[in-house]
């Protein structure tokens, strides 16, 4: 009878100290929640002025959204990615630059664009290496090597290390984001 009187007392004891636990835990996820949805808020407003900072022609979501097309807009805000083979430079072998969508600031130019096979322009080089940058992309379960426009931080595309020579770089760029501006 005192080995079951004992045993019982053991396990009430561990069970309310369990449940005490469970009841500390989730006041500390409510504080912390909280506290994330103060730091989330702070880190919004953070961001855009951090964006501007970094990106001197960097502008609010809802700016974008009204000076682009919807294809610019989810191309170059949300950083989506158009069809490949069904769109307007893949095949474009005219002579002249691409420049951002967006700004009109010249990107890329026909010298430097190659038949990549991928469906979408591809290019070398940019134009000047001050023109973009590149960003860690580790969306959709991979790690890529994104490119945004300088002065915007908009998405232009990627850049992968198997393109030809001089640069053995293969800069793969959404025709959206770009506009072609035919040489004279």
């Amino acid at each position: 009878m005192k080995i079951y009187f004992l045993k019982t007392i053991t396990l009430s004891f561990g069970l309310l100290v369990s449940l005490s636990q469970v009841s500390c835990q989730n006041n500390q996820k409510e504080s912390t929640d909280n506290a994330m949805n103060t730091t989330e808020e702070t880190m919004d407003a953070s961001s855009d002025m951090a964006m501007n900072e970094q990106f001197p022609k960097a502008k609010p979501d809802a700016e974008w959204k009204k000076e682009l097309t919807a294809e610019q807009y989810q191309i170059m805000v949300k950083k989506g990615t158009e069809t490949p083979f069904n769109n307007e430079y893949n095949d474009n072998h005219e002579k002249g630059i691409y420049v951002s969508a967006a700004t009109g600031e010249p990107l890329f130019s026909s010298e430097d664009k190659f038949e990549s096979g991928t469906g979408w322009p591809s290019f070398t080089k940019p134009i000047n290496d001050d023109a973009v940058v590149w960003v860690k992309d580790n969306t959709l379960g991979m790690s890529r090597d994104e490119i945004v426009e300088k002065a915007t931080g908009l998405h232009l595309g990627h850049v992968f290390n198997d393109g030809p020579k001089p640069t053995g770089l293969r800069y793969c760029m959404n025709s959206a984001a770009l506009k072609f501006v035919k040489q004279d």
